[in-house]
């Protein structure tokens, strides 16, 4: 193929007309180089995906929050807890705390 069968192309001649150049090249930079390109609301969609997940979690931990603190509003409930979890006692009461064998056997094994 010569250069004036090249030219004669119509795909050639089509490509090489300057207003499809000039689209191609906009569309290019709109793609990946301007600010407001497509790569970066991208990112920002998928960080905005992220902090609506974030959102969703903490809505139910405050849920679960509300209930606890509603549970903890009974006197024998909050006194429950603290027995169970922080140890505490009354005065002149004694507290034992019995372990299974399976967990005294795990921590010697580490």
């Amino acid at each position: 193929m010569s250069l004036s069968e090249l030219r004669n192309n119509k795909f050639v001649r089509f490509v090489s007309n300057k207003y499809v150049l000039i689209l191609v090249v906009f569309i290019i930079w709109m793609l990946f180089f301007d600010a407001n390109s497509y790569l970066t609301h991208h990112e920002l969609d998928s960080e905005i995906n992220a902090l609506e997940d974030n959102a969703e979690f903490y809505q139910k931990e405050i849920e679960n929050d509300k209930a606890f603190i509603k549970k903890m509003e009974d006197k024998e409930e909050m006194e429950k807890f603290a027995r169970e979890k922080y140890y505490l006692k009354k005065e002149n009461e004694d507290i034992y705390i019995i372990e299974n064998q399976d967990s005294i056997k795990k921590e010697n094994k580490r």
